[in-house]
């Protein structure tokens, strides 16, 4: 539970009208992006926070004198996120109810919060949005199929920015995939993307490990970690809190391995370990890349490049990456494969995995 303290008046001094006007931009910026994403709520929240940042001057200077990119730090998502976490502690009832029903007078409700727990508020944005949104699972479980249509091999799973390590447990779901099931039929995490163009073909995953890092991994054995990962979740998609808590309960059946890390230097080690004949080792991550400046981009880039040019046809190397393209206008599933570093557009996605264009 959060205990509510009295504002903390920060120096509005310290920023200029400049940096709270961009702060505000970011924030509707994202609520046209929630909207068009099919979140009316969050965009009512966004905006809400918007008109009422005045009233949480602790908060307003965090996001105005934020240091380095502010887009890849996903702020507004923080601060979304912030309020649904306040939210689901009933700490502020206003706040509370309104994200409950998603209706009312949400400005209102925003401006209570932002009155209450400015500071608590200020200090929760801090963390940053986790990557581990369950349903991108489909995509990233098509791309694995299609690599093993070419590798019909066990593969050795690598997952980058890890999260709570849920969608290392891929083999553990149920998919519809354009109409080709794959999965564990009696699993219950059901994910079924909406599919346009054909259905890619069925082969059997073989899972010989599954192991992942993340610079902030989430146990899914500790409650608070828990409303953290529901807190993420958009409030008005029960569909995904219902899958998210689903996907909760089989992690505490079958823990994944996530390690606490640097990306880079946990890819590194992981590639230069002895590689298994007959195992094809699968390197994969889902909206991460904004999250990594451009020294870690190329990093990884060079490392995957250096472990390929050793693959073989016994000892295959995949890259399976779920990520915006480089002009951020879309979000592709690319699959690249060595020997040969075969480089392949599989399907345009939308950033949380709901919906899926296969072009094969």
């Amino acid at each position: 539970m959060f205990i509510s303290t009295p504002p903390v008046m920060a120096d509005q001094d310290a920023t200029t009208p400049d940096a709270m006007a961009a702060a505000r931009a970011d924030l509707f910026r994202q609520a046209q992006a929630a909207c068009a994403l099919g979140s009316p709520f969050v965009r009512d929240v966004l905006v809400a926070a918007m008109r009422q940042l005045h009233r949480a001057p602790m908060l307003a200077l965090r996001l105005a004198t934020w240091p380095g990119d502010r887009a890849a730090a996903a702020l507004a998502l923080r601060v979304n996120s912030a309020l649904h976490l306040l939210a689901r502690s009933g700490d502020v009832p206003s706040l509370s109810a309104a994200f409950a029903t998603r209706t009312g007078d949400v400005d209102r409700a925003v401006a209570d919060a932002f009155e209450a727990a400015d500071t608590t508020l200020a200090r929760l944005i801090a963390y940053p949005t986790q990557t581990n949104e369950v349903a991108r699972s489909g995509a990233l479980h098509a791309g694995l199929m299609a690599a093993t249509a070419r590798f019909d091999q066990p593969i050795e799973l690598l997952e980058l920015g890890s999260s709570a390590g849920l969608n290392l447990n891929l083999d553990r779901y149920a998919f519809c995939l354009g109409g080709t099931a794959s999965g564990d039929p009696a699993s219950s995490v059901r994910i079924a993307p909406r599919w346009h163009g054909p259905a890619p073909r069925r082969h059997r995953l073989r899972l010989a490990s599954a192991s992942g890092v993340d610079l902030a991994p989430l146990d899914v054995t500790d409650p608070e970690c828990c409303e953290r990962l529901m807190c993420y979740v958009w409030a008005d998609r029960p569909d995904r809190m219902a899958q998210l808590q689903a996907a909760i309960r089989i992690a505490r059946h079958h823990p994944p391995r996530v390690e606490r890390g640097d990306a880079a230097c946990w890819l590194k080690d992981r590639l230069d370990r002895p590689h298994a004949t007959g195992v094809t080792r699968a390197v994969v991550h889902s909206m991460l890349r904004q999250y990594l400046d451009l020294a870690t981009r190329a990093r990884i880039r060079d490392m995957l490049e250096c472990a390929g040019a050793k693959a073989d046809a016994a000892h295959p190397l995949v890259h399976v990456s779920y990520e915006w393209d480089d002009d951020h206008r879309v979000v592709e599933l690319v699959l690249t494969m060595w020997p040969h570093g075969e480089r392949r557009l599989l399907a345009h996605l939308d950033p949380y995995g709901d919906q899926v264009i296969w072009l094969g």
